[in-house]
């Protein structure tokens, strides 16, 4: 597991940080900026000169934040993940004080996940704060969760090899027959499981976030040690995971706007 740096550095870290809300979000205000790091503007402002300097932001003519050329490709540039976060956050926390486990809030693009954010448990021993981290979707508990609501046409773009297949992370066909089995069990039981893939000693648990369409956007996962885990906690887990669900389900619903899009 993850710990922060004993000689943290904090104006690189806040630098990074504003490097991946620039990833996810895809536009960001010198006071957004400001208010994620608990900072004075003057202290973002000079932040944000530094990455635009260096090419990993560009400012518009409305003195909006943009990703910058250094940034690469694979960008979110989904306006609505700050939405998804902040409708997300009070629901997390709920759930992390249910269960006494890190939670987090993912969403998929292509091959991958993003962690929006996430809440840490309070326990000494713990899985740390994956906010702006980027993982395979394949391995991750939510990203499968996401992966299971697709159909096999789709999923061969992704990761075939055969006459469909438009992958950056292609398999062979033995890999991908595993993959579509495992995933017709996460859409069995209407959660996907993560043992050990992504980080050894870490569990988790996931399921979709739905909009008033059906359509998956998202998931919520619970993070714990695996000295923690044990199969008799899975159900009432997979109860509390799926009630934080249903309440973030429902305060989407009553947006005006829709919220999310397919990829």
């Amino acid at each position: 597991m993850k710990n922060k740096p004993v000689y943290a550095i904090e104006s690189v870290d806040n630098a990074l940080r504003l490097i991946q809300m620039l990833r996810d979000q895809g536009a960001l205000r010198l006071k957004q900026a400001a208010a994620e790091l608990q900072v004075a503007p003057s202290t973002a402002h000079r932040l944000m000169s530094m990455l635009v300097y260096r090419g990993f932001a560009l400012q518009d003519d409305s003195r909006v934040y943009h990703p910058g050329p250094s940034m690469g490709a694979g960008l979110a540039r989904r306006e609505w993940t700050r939405t998804f976060r902040e409708l997300a956050r009070p629901h997390l926390e709920t759930l992390a004080g249910q269960t006494g486990e890190t939670v987090n809030l993912v969403i998929r693009i292509g091959t991958q996940v993003r962690f929006l954010t996430t809440v840490e448990s309070t326990n000494v021993l713990r899985v740390g704060d994956r906010t702006g981290t980027v993982l395979p979707a394949r391995h991750v508990s939510g990203g499968k969760a996401l992966l299971a609501e697709m159909d096999v046409v789709k999923l061969q773009r992704l990761y075939g090899t055969g006459a469909l297949a438009e992958s950056d992370e292609p398999m062979s066909e033995k890999e991908f027959d595993r993959l579509i089995r495992e995933l017709k069990l996460v859409r069995r039981r209407g959660y996907a499981i993560n043992n050990q893939e992504t980080e050894d000693s870490v569990v988790a648990c996931a399921i979709c976030v739905r909009d008033p369409a059906k359509a998956a956007i998202g998931a919520v996962s619970v993070s714990l040690p695996v000295n923690r885990y044990h199969p008799d906690r899975l159900e009432p887990m997979v109860g509390r995971i799926r009630a934080a669900v249903l309440a973030l389900e429902r305060d989407i619903a009553e947006l005006a706007a829709p919220l999310g899009a397919d990829n």
